[in-house]
């Protein structure tokens, strides 16, 4: 009913210049003035809590990017490390990380000393613990790589402990000092005369990238080495076992198949399947994959096929509505000159409808990216220190991935985790954006006007 029979066609109604605005008139006006502003309202709220939230996020991770480091002499002492003087590497080998991080403290302390660094109430025992706990593998497998280090002194830069790498950030302070059992205020102003000796300093944590997980003694020595070679290895599966089998049955599903109720129903299951939660996927892959197929738990493969399985009914969907977008006077022409089926698909349809399917395939492989309930259920939450072989045998090593990850470290109760889990994540959203950037420039890069 318009505004002009609104009261009924019998009504006489005085007459009204059309440059003047009716009641009815400015009452749209004012909802359409409404409606503007509670999108605006809308959109500023969301903008806010996104900054708040990258904000606090960048905040709290970019520090892990930095790492304090100590350098100074050592002397890798023979009577030590290689008491009878053979060389012989399984004699080296039984000398255990307790034995290095002797060598370490002991060098340390004697540096202190020949500089004149002191401070009153710290002992040599509390100068050492300034050192990290994975400072004595790291010179043990390096002087098992060249036992001819045997017996000479070299510039060692190794890892301080997280306590210290927290103070020099800012996240250990003299008042939570004094009711952490790790470290004491004494200690504290013995690394400010260090940092002022250039013996303590931060530089970019290079290690962050390439280490494995660490424990929870040394939190200073985490990194996603392991984590991003296993999200590398499930992406590479993913791509390849959703990509093909998703454009493939999308094509003959818009193409070809014929219209009945079969497809009527696998449509439907299809439609059902992209709005399953991702942790009923992940408990089929546990029940399936693992517990019927015997498949190695918190491997590379077993997260593949789980996410793969999530994946593929969203590369169907964005597939299905790039060839469907295509107009039908394509394919009409095509077949008006002689074209088959087959080359009307493949030499006409395809090629218009494949920037929207790269953009679906990328966007849709960058949203498996970041799931975890899955993968926590298939146990690649477990601690993983090793890295997985190179492919084929990889896949079916042990692995994590980066949002189990920052899970991982977001459970534990050091501080220095956090910080690390906030790093990890910053890593991860630019994967994400780094994948969205491709999906548009791709897209306008192939894209062609009909």
């Amino acid at each position: 009913m318009t505004d002009l029979s609104a009261d009924g066609p019998y009504i006489k109604r005085p007459k009204q210049s059309i440059l003047t605005a009716s009641a009815n008139m400015k009452r749209r006006n004012a909802a359409e003035v409404r409606f503007k502003l509670y999108g605006i309202i809308a959109i500023t709220i969301s903008l806010t809590m996104l900054a708040i939230m990258l904000f606090t996020i960048f905040r709290d991770g970019v520090s892990s990017f930095q790492q304090a480091t100590l350098s100074f002499p050592v002397e890798l002492s023979a009577e030590t490390l290689d008491p009878k003087g053979n060389r012989n590497p399984e004699e080296l080998g039984k000398v255990t990380t307790v034995g290095y991080q002797k060598v370490l403290s002991q060098a340390f302390v004697a540096e202190l000393q020949a500089r004149g660094i002191t401070q009153e109430g710290v002992s040599d025992k509390e100068i050492g613990e300034l050192i990290s706990k994975d400072a004595a593998g790291t010179l043990r497998a390096q002087v098992l790589a060249n036992p001819d280090l045997i017996g000479t002194t070299i510039d060692a830069t190794i890892l301080a402990a997280g306590r210290v790498d927290g103070f020099l950030k800012g996240r250990v302070t003299y008042e939570t000092a004094e009711r952490d059992n790790q470290i004491n205020p004494d200690q504290l102003r013995l690394v400010e005369q260090l940092r002022d000796a250039g013996i303590v300093q931060s530089s970019f944590n290079w290690t962050f990238f390439t280490n494995p997980d660490a424990s929870d003694q040394r939190p200073e020595a985490a990194g996603l080495g392991v984590a991003l070679l296993g999200s590398a290895y499930m992406m590479l599966m993913v791509l390849v076992m959703c990509v093909p089998v998703g454009v493939a049955a999308s094509i003959y599903l818009e193409e070809f198949a014929p219209k009945n109720r079969w497809t009527d129903a696998i449509e439907v299951n299809i439609s059902n399947l992209a709005a399953v939660p991702s942790i009923v996927f992940g408990i089929l892959g546990l029940s399936i994959f693992i517990n019927f197929a015997g498949m190695p738990q918190s491997s590379s493969v077993v997260g593949a096929l789980v996410i793969s399985l999530m994946t593929l009914p969203t590369i169907i969907i964005a597939t299905r509505a790039s060839i469907r977008a295509v107009p039908p006077s394509i394919r009409d022409a095509a077949l008006g000159v002689g074209a088959s089926k087959m080359q009307t698909v493949f030499h006409h349809v395809l090629p218009l409808a494949m920037p929207g399917i790269l953009t679906g395939t990328i966007l849709g492989l960058a949203s498996a990216l970041g799931e975890t309930a899955p993968l926590l259920l298939i146990g690649m939450v477990a601690f993983v220190d090793n890295y997985p072989s190179a492919p084929p045998e990889g896949f079916l090593d042990p692995a994590t991935a980066l949002p189990v990850q920052v899970y991982s470290w977001a459970s534990r109760a050091d501080p220095a985790f956090i910080e690390r889990s906030n790093g990890a994540i910053i890593v991860l959203l630019v994967f994400l954006v780094v994948m969205n950037v491709a999906a548009i420039l791709l897209r306008r890069r192939i894209e062609r006007r009909w």
